[in-house]
């Protein structure tokens, strides 16, 4: 028996390789002779880049930059085994978690670090990309990250603007003179899960913002500014980014990186079955067993499970789905090619419970599906 297993992190518990891990020892109790491929994967979000470390036997760069309240922070991004991609995530630098809940103010946060992050791995020779910007604590339209790419944000003197959303309306010139010529080599895949413009009623702002710390006064302000941001890049590189699909996540980051990096933006989990090459490793596979931290109604819509699945149902292979939690509406994935759903809880319990005891409680369930997949006469 060829099993694949290829699940995501359960978030705050176990990453997607330790997830693997335990699955693959629960399934190896009953079947100690079967082909297991360990596949961890992600969405393009947090655990992304150690997903694909371990998919690609490939290496982490631990780098500082400059945080998302402008104070020096401990970074990394990852480069796949074979040396050509730079895996990052924009969280690493730019993410909501290293802002203190008091100190989230999305008019002075900043992208800078992921440019950072960008630039380090051009000067060791990397042109493929796969950015997850997922997490942030930005809303500045990806222009620390431009400036730490060379782009000259330029007041009505000439000078540069500061960091922060609320710089943006002093924004008269953009000149893109300086912008780093390596972009111009390299193929920037953007790991995007939404697809809210930069401005309006479902834009960064009035969408994200107060998850980042915006009261109304500052989503009023910062979608202002975001707009006047979309009418100086028209006006100076002839792009309309107001409306772009995706544009608005991570606080306009995604239209950042498709209008000055040549971005294209894709969903996540496509981004990342692609590189890890799932396609390959499910040639002759009988099962693939995914997973995820909570399994809901909002799992169909972008996230890994149900995004391996579809790839699996291309080769006729049957998928079983572990989760740490079912919520409202989990029965929905049923629908999107996975053939049965478990959850890992044994019973009621408290939360901090459910994460001590994750590991224990998906070996086991693990073991018991093993066992009965054989008493109803699978192969081994």
């Amino acid at each position: 028996m060829k099993i694949v297993i290829a699940p995501d992190s359960f978030k705050e518990s176990l990453s997607a390789v330790e997830v693997a891990n335990q699955i693959s020892a629960g399934f190896r109790m009953v079947y100690p002779d079967a082909e297991l491929v360990q596949l961890p994967i992600a969405d393009g979000g947090e655990g992304t880049v150690d997903a694909m470390i371990a998919a690609t036997s490939g290496s982490r760069v631990e780098i500082e930059v400059t945080g998302p309240l402008a104070d020096p922070v401990a970074a990394f991004y990852g480069i796949t085994g074979d040396g050509t991609t730079a895996v990052i995530e924009m969280a690493a630098a730019s993410g909501l978690a290293l802002v203190p809940e008091e100190l989230r103010n999305p008019l002075l946060t900043t992208s800078y670090g992921t440019g950072e992050l960008i630039n380090h791995a051009l000067d060791k020779g990397i042109r493929r990309f796969i950015i997850g910007i997922g997490g942030s604590a930005t809303n500045d339209a990806g222009a620390g990250m431009l400036q730490a790419l060379g782009v000259g944000l330029l007041d009505d003197s000439g000078r540069p603007i500061g960091f922060g959303g609320g710089e943006l309306a002093r924004i008269e010139t953009i000149d893109i003179s300086e912008l780093d010529p390596r972009l111009r080599e390299c193929d920037i895949q953007v790991a995007c899960d939404v697809n809210n413009p930069l401005i309006g009623p479902e834009g960064a702002s009035q969408t994200f913002a107060p998850q980042k710390g915006g009261d109304a006064l500052m989503v009023s302000l910062l979608e202002t500014n975001l707009a006047h941001f979309a009418r100086r890049v028209a006006d100076n590189l002839g792009q309309d980014i107001a409306a772009l699909p995706g544009g608005g996540a991570a606080g306009g980051m995604g239209a950042a990186l498709a209008a000055f990096g040549g971005g294209r933006l894709r969903p996540g989990i496509e981004i990342i079955i692609d590189a890890v090459d799932l396609k390959t490793a499910l040639i002759d596979a009988d099962l693939v067993i995914t997973g995820e931290g909570r399994m809901d109604g909002q799992s169909i819509y972008g996230k890994a499970p149900v995004g391996v699945a579809r790839v699996a149902a291309e080769h006729g292979i049957p998928v079983i789905a572990l989760a740490g939690s079912l919520g409202q509406g989990a029965e929905k994935v049923l629908d999107c090619s996975i053939d049965a759903i478990f959850s890992i809880s044994p019973g009621p319990g408290s939360l901090a419970k459910a994460f001590d005891e994750a590991a224990e409680n998906l070996l086991f369930l693990a073991r018991n599906i093993g066992a009965v997949i054989r008493i109803a006469g699978g192969k081994g």
